[in-house]
């Protein structure tokens, strides 16, 4: 049992790096990123014939503000993460393992959500991130949902003889 644990521990310690990665980046490279947020958020690139420019945020203010509130998303998650690793190893041989991996699940949820909602649904089809050819992260988004949405699951299956977390 120890291994299948340690596995998944380390599977969680891996997306935990990842978004700590991601937050590190969005600081130290603020403006590569902040070009990203800005030609979404202002639907300069999408289409020209558009007729859902009116959805735009080109007030640099808020688009500075969801910038934040995404880099804060980020770091509140990639903490979380790692206090869950932090559980995930005091738990490796005890009965305490099962809670730790709900407290892990509730962290790569958050940043599964992070992904679909703000950049699928929020930046890919309110602000049509889709129809730009020079700013769309659909694409990185789904890979960013398929490495952490295997993790949950890989997460959540149950041990040999145990139901499940």
């Amino acid at each position: 049992m120890i291994p299948i644990r340690a596995c998944k521990t380390a599977l969680v310690a891996t997306i935990a790096m990842f978004f700590s990665l991601v937050v590190f980046g969005n600081l130290t490279d603020y403006a590569s990123n902040w070009a990203f947020v800005h030609h979404v958020l202002a639907m300069d690139t999408i289409f020209p014939d558009s007729t859902l420019r009116w959805r735009a945020i080109t007030d640099p203010a808020l688009q500075r503000a969801a910038y934040a509130l995404i880099i804060a998303t980020e770091a509140v998650i990639a903490a979380w993460l790692w206090l869950a690793v932090w559980r995930l190893l005091r738990a490796l041989r005890g009965e305490g393992f099962h809670a730790a991996a709900g407290f892990a699940a509730i962290g790569l949820t958050l940043g599964f959500l992070l992904y679909t909602l703000g950049f699928v649904i929020i930046g890919g089809e309110w602000f049509a991130m889709w129809q730009s050819a020079s700013w769309n992260g659909q694409q990185k988004a789904f890979g960013f949902l398929t490495m952490i949405g295997i993790v949950l699951v890989v997460l959540l299956l149950p041990e040999p003889g145990r139901a499940g977390p």
